[in-house]
């Protein structure tokens, strides 16, 4: 090596590395974590093995929603992308109806009384990330695609992650970011365990034409089984959820449309009238997993790769969200106060707030689903007050809203 490149080889580790964030996962919650980074100013790489397809007005409206929270819509508007989502093909809804088959009780949430235009927006899943993908070059994100992340080793003041696919073998920044999903291998590098538990259940999902409109309203009914629910969307149908035992979602997968409209139609009570048609169904499996923790030296995890819950809730993609703003927020708060964005202490702060707040939702939403499984009388019975209370006691019920808008 000559002594002039030695010289640029030991400035350039004086410096650190260019990238200040590498986010590996350009998933809905990776590929806004990246975008968020980058427009407060750090300078970002994101690591994803496939490229989202392009997304169309004219495609087939994807199998895969999310129920947007009001704090998911402020996140995505202060990116620049809900303009373009919202006209593309957002279904607001004002309204949520909850009821328990069992016992005939039911909680109704609307906007009007909690002094707000709208409860949320079901939006399809590769909407949000193709319009995501779509502001990353502009705010300056460094798009490694396709690659693999196949290890990283931690040093002084930077993680050198090794990739497999790119054209570069090696990426060094000053803190990783593993946004790469609820089998996160790069939670298993760093050696962080999770806990939770398997609901032996799948998620069923479809679209539906219903005899009557939906109203604008989510609709969600709890049987013996597992949850329904119906969730408007922008074309007049409804996206459905249904969970249930793995052994009856496979017989309901194999059933006939005739049979499959029938049974869906009586699960749902006729809430919306004959379920009219449908398209093909989907499943997935349901999965209670939180990570021991959410930090370890220079790397932190974001969204599934952090917890994974019940989709009773639809929380899943606005509690990534909430993580984003939070990560964000702390790094800004670090940077400004002329600290390193990757010490242990400003990673604690961020991983202390999220994991708090995520483990309290999603072991509420476990409870949720224990309490609605309940088939002893006295049980049912009582599910049944505790559910008409909630709905009479205002404060309750306007905190239970503000909590799932992120409030």
């Amino acid at each position: 090596m000559s002594m002039m490149s030695s010289s640029r080889s030991e400035s350039a580790r004086r410096r650190g590395p260019a990238l200040d964030v590498a986010v590996v996962g350009g998933g809905m919650v990776g590929a806004a974590g990246a975008l968020a980074l980058a427009r407060a100013g750090f300078a970002t790489a994101l690591v994803e093995a496939r490229a989202p397809a392009p997304w169309s007005p004219g495609d087939d409206v994807d199998l895969r929603v999310v129920g947007l929270a009001p704090s998911s819509v402020g996140l995505l508007d202060e990116l620049g992308v809900w303009p373009s989502i919202r006209a593309l093909r957002a279904s607001p809804y004002a309204h949520m109806h909850v009821w328990d088959a069992a016992t005939g009780a039911a909680i109704h949430f609307d906007a009007a009384s909690e002094g707000r235009d709208l409860l949320g927006y079901i939006v399809e899943n590769n909407l949000v990330q193709w319009q995501l993908w779509q502001a990353l070059d502009a705010a300056g994100v460094r798009r490694i695609c396709p690659a693999q992340v196949t290890g990283y080793e931690v040093l002084d003041d930077r993680v050198q992650l090794a990739l497999n696919g790119a054209d570069t073998d090696a990426v060094p920044a000053r803190l990783l970011v593993a946004a790469d999903g609820a089998a996160s291998p790069l939670r298993a590098m760093a050696g962080i365990e999770t806990k939770g538990r398997d609901y032996a259940q799948r998620g069923i999902v479809a679209h539906v034409q219903t005899e009557r409109p939906h109203e604008g309203t989510a609709w969600q009914r709890f049987l013996p089984t597992g949850p329904l629910a119906l969730l408007p969307l922008a074309d007049g149908r409804s996206s459905i959820v249904w969970s249930l035992p793995e052994d009856e979602a496979q017989r309901v997968l194999a059933l006939d449309d005739e049979a499959f409209l029938q049974e869906l139609g009586v699960a749902s009570d006729f809430r919306l009238g004959r379920i009219v048609g449908a398209t093909a169904r989907a499943a997935f499996p349901l999965r209670l997993q939180l990570a021991e923790t959410y930090q370890a030296d220079r790397f932190v995890l974001l969204g599934d790769a952090a917890h994974a819950v019940h989709p009773l809730a639809g929380q899943g993609v606005n509690l990534g969200l909430r993580d984003v703003a939070e990560l964000r927020d702390t790094l800004v708060g670090a940077r400004d106060a002329g600290s390193d964005i990757a010490a242990a202490h400003v990673l604690r702060r961020y991983a202390r707030r999220r994991r708090s707040a995520d483990t309290l939702d999603a072991l509420g939403f476990d409870a949720l689903a224990r309490i609605y499984a309940w088939q002893a009388s006295p049980l049912l019975a009582a599910r049944g007050l505790g559910v008409r209370l909630i709905d009479k006691l205002s404060p309750v019920k306007r905190r239970l809203a503000e909590h799932a808008a992120g409030l």
